[in-house]
């Protein structure tokens, strides 16, 4: 390992120590290194609030002067709720600057380093580029496409099941398991299960966690079935919003917005159309979403090519059962040619449970 690699490795850990605090804007982290000593660290700690390079630069004060910089991601050129911090950097007198990966925001992309180069700083790109990346997969998405970045979530036996074949599911996978399912929860700015999970569980969607949020609750229900006695409509632990189809009972929607209950309409005529949430949760400038559903809502996403990460925690359990729900459900494929393959997979062991993370593939 290089220095550079070193130092952008220590700004990569602060900035991922931010996870679930920055949305809608990235994780980024700084340090500023000046004759071999580090005398500057920072990280964005939440959208509106001044980014990492400033933070570090406060902490260097005058030390800034003459040293080199490890930026996660590039430093903005624009005036937004804060000031450009390629130009702050030119002011503090940076000597160098080490990037781990250009800002895909296309208000950005490549300005931030003109900025410097024009300054005559050096400029170094592509340090730990692809860890970067990886750590804000969401933001990357998001700002581009303007959609959140959506996560499927299922706790599982080795058989696939989620429930048993009289609808027990509690509990499948550890208390190791489930916390670090509330970990991810607090990652994401919104959770989604359809309303027939509201029904049978009655669950809060919270993320029971020290010092942790709660995300937004999102409910599938196309006809606004949901009990008004739910948890996730009376406990105010966070906001609930319901996605209905053309086919919604006016009275109730009435019933649940004097609650505090936000209602939206998608296009479809009996279910709800996913491709519709998705839309309009980025248009309210959700950049994360985690899906809990059952098998037919989690089936709904997958088909129409909406799940960008699949999170799957395997229980070292067998049910069996043929009437046992599944976490995936729908019409699926027809030939196993046509089966969604998961790419960069890589296993977890939490308590004693399995935990795997995969990237979808789809046949276009």
């Amino acid at each position: 390992m290089n220095n550079h690699e070193f130092y952008m490795d220590l700004a990569l850990q602060n900035a991922q120590a931010m996870k679930g605090q920055t949305d809608p804007n990235p994780l980024v982290g700084a340090v500023i290194v000046n004759h071999n000593r580090i005398v500057g660290v920072g990280a964005h700690l939440k959208a509106g609030e001044p980014h990492a390079e400033i933070h570090a630069l406060r902490m260097a004060g005058d030390k800034a002067r003459g040293g080199t910089i490890y930026v996660t991601l590039e430093p903005c050129s624009h005036h937004g709720r804060t000031g450009p911090c390629a130009v702050a950097l030119v002011e503090a007198g940076i000597k160098k600057v080490v990037i781990a990966t250009l800002d895909p925001n296309p208000i950005v992309a490549g300005n931030g380093v003109k900025i410097l180069k024009d300054a005559g700083i050096e400029v170094v790109i592509g340090v730990r580029e692809e860890e970067s990346r990886k750590m804000n997969e969401v933001f990357n998405k998001f700002i581009v496409q303007k959609k959140p970045f959506v996560t499927l979530k299922a706790g599982i036996t080795l058989d696939g099941k989620i429930a048993t074949h009289t609808s027990d599911s509690k509990w499948i996978t550890s208390e190791e398991a489930r916390l670090d399912v509330h970990h991810l929860r607090n990652e994401h700015m919104a959770i989604l299960v359809g309303v027939n999970t509201v029904i049978k569980d009655n669950p809060e969607l919270t993320a029971r966690i020290p010092n942790g949020r709660n995300p937004i609750r999102v409910i599938l229900d196309s006809t606004l079935k949901i009990p008004l006695e739910s948890k996730v409509v009376t406990d105010n632990l966070a906001e609930t919003w319901i996605f209905t189809s053309k086919n919604y009972d006016e009275d109730k929607k009435k019933t649940l917005e004097s609650l505090g209950i936000k209602v939206f309409h998608t296009n479809g005529m009996k279910q709800v159309d996913p491709n519709d949430v998705v839309k309009i949760l980025g248009e309210h400038l959700i950049s994360s979403l985690l899906i809990e559903g059952g098998g037919a809502v989690n089936a709904s996403f997958l088909e129409n090519q909406l799940i960008d990460k699949v999170v799957l925690y395997f229980a070292p359990k067998l049910v069996g059962g043929q009437h046992a729900p599944t976490f995936l459900e729908g019409a699926g494929v027809e030939m196993m040619r046509d089966a969604v393959e998961l790419a960069d997979g890589s296993f977890e062991k939490i308590g004693r449970d399995f935990k795997f993370v995969g990237y979808p593939i789809y046949h276009k």
